[in-house]
């Protein structure tokens, strides 16, 4: 026996409406709302419902009836969490360092996660070292390459030294195809290279498609549970920077990843955007290299190997990503402008905390830049929002302006106030210990920060203004 009902699911976001709307309440998409006919069985609800009564000891009485989802069906069991069968949810390790630091120890058995980045920035470069690292580490690895033909794949694995044995390739953009080949192999790891690429000939669209992107993310997701298979499906992205396709593609996984960097600089970071098994806090760092792509277990010494010491404008941030301490240079460049809108460049930062620090600086410290062109940049490639940046900014800038060069033993990290007070910001301690091994000898942060580490002398004062009066860039 079954029963029909009727829902009204977007085609966007595939969220479902119990009536038709002009516009769909989750996504906002207009006319975006589909009928659609679906039918329960209503033989197996009961059974499932006298199961749960006897375990429970409920009635339909008790309130066993509003356990129920939509047109009256349970869509699970109900189990104390306790009785909730745990194993098989460790992390694998990837073999490469840097991913396993994102990914709280490697990839999950079950887990679906989407690589995304901008092209050419290595994302088939990563997934296949991670892959050749983990079939040499004994397990089954299948890659399943939508865009490029064997061959070519066959010839980075060769230059990048990933030709192992437990490591098989697949060519084809056919969903059908590539599930056969999860048949034949039974890989412990999939990647799909990439998602935007595959396409269900059921689906009757072209490959790309947003139909086409949800419906075969959905199927390698039920595929990858059923199978307890993790599976990497690398994503494109737009040019605003998010993931192509639809939203739903980021709902459905586990965990969505971000490869970052730039095409003029060697340094590429790893980001955890969503991971539903550990936190998003942490940062992989890797350098671009002849053979590949290459960890980099010290950061801030990559930052700073190039600094030339005693330029004016120059100072050294000690900056935080997730859980990891960089120490990377900040300058700031300033030039008398006859336009009637000075430009306002900033590269690696917010823009809008270098206006608030230029309004900081005019009305609170008596640094005119109101009539200069004003050029702020993080050397080295990286990207740093954190309000802990805002005194190196503003150092930077009153070092440029006055032309007077910052000490070079000197690190400095703070948030500034719109009043020009100087705010503690999170995990000083761990930014000052970061500095003192590298050899910095003098650390200038707000009053209000903890004790300072062994070896290095800590300057604390309470305002932007004191800071600049400290450091001989004061023009009251």
């Amino acid at each position: 026996m079954s029963r029909v009902r009727t829902v009204h699911r977007c085609s966007e976001c595939s969220v479902d409406s119990p009536r038709w709307t002009g516009r769909c309440g989750h996504c906002g998409a207009w006319n975006s709302l589909v009928e659609r006919c679906e039918a329960s069985d209503l033989t197996a609800v009961g059974a499932r419902r006298a199961g749960l009564a006897a375990r429970t000891g409920l009635t339909d009485q008790d309130g066993l009836a509003s356990w129920a989802g939509p047109g009256g069906v349970l869509a699970a069991v109900p189990l104390p969490i306790t009785e909730v069968d745990g194993s098989g949810w460790q992390a694998r390790p990837t073999g490469l360092g840097e991913v396993d630091r994102v990914l709280s120890g490697g990839l999950v058995a079950g887990s679906v996660t989407v690589l995304g980045g901008e092209p050419g920035i290595g994302k088939s470069t990563l997934v296949l070292q991670a892959l050749a690292a983990m079939a040499g580490a004994g397990a089954r690895a299948l890659l399943v390459s939508a865009e490029e033909s064997a061959p070519q794949v066959r010839l980075r694995a060769d230059r990048l030294g990933a030709l192992v044995p437990g490591l098989w390739l697949v060519s084809g953009s056919s969903l059908a195809d590539l599930v056969s080949a999860v048949d034949d192999v039974r890989p412990d790891v999939l990647v799909v290279d990439s998602i935007q690429t595959v396409a269900d000939p059921a689906l009757g669209s072209a490959p790309g498609t947003v139909a086409q992107v949800r419906g075969c993310a959905q199927q390698l997701v039920a595929l990858s549970k059923s199978r307890g298979m993790a599976t990497v499906l690398v994503g494109h992205v737009t040019k605003e920077g998010s993931l192509a396709g639809p939203r739903v593609l980021e709902h459905v996984v586990d965990t969505v990843l971000s490869f970052e960097g730039e095409r003029h600089h060697a340094l590429r970071l790893l980001r955890a955007v969503k991971h539903r098994f550990g936190s998003t806090g942490e940062l992989g760092l890797f350098e671009m290299v002849g053979t590949g792509l290459r960890g980099v277990p010290d950061p801030s010494g990559l930052f700073l190997g190039d600094r030339r010491p005693g330029v004016p404008g120059g100072v050294v941030l000690a900056a935080m990503e997730g859980q990891r301490p960089l120490l990377v240079e900040m300058q700031a460049l300033t030039s008398p402008t006859s336009l009637a809108m000075p430009r306002r460049s900033a590269q690696g930062l917010d823009a809008g905390r270098l206006a608030l620090l230029l309004a900081v600086l005019d009305r609170r410290a008596g640094v005119r830049l109101s009539s200069a062109d004003v050029f702020a940049s993080v050397v080295g490639g990286v990207r740093v929002v954190e309000p802990a940046a805002d005194l190196a900014l503003g150092l930077a800038l009153a070092s440029a302006f006055t032309d007077r060069a910052l000490p070079d033993d000197l690190v400095v990290c703070g948030e500034v106030g719109l009043g020009g007070e100087l705010r503690q910001v999170a995990q000083s301690e761990r930014r000052l210990a970061e500095a003192a091994r590298l050899g910095f000898r003098r650390a200038l942060v707000p009053a209000s920060t903890p004790a300072g580490q062994e070896g290095l002398e800590v300057v604390r004062v309470g305002s932007l203004s004191a800071a600049l009066v400290w450091a001989g860039l004061d023009q009251r």
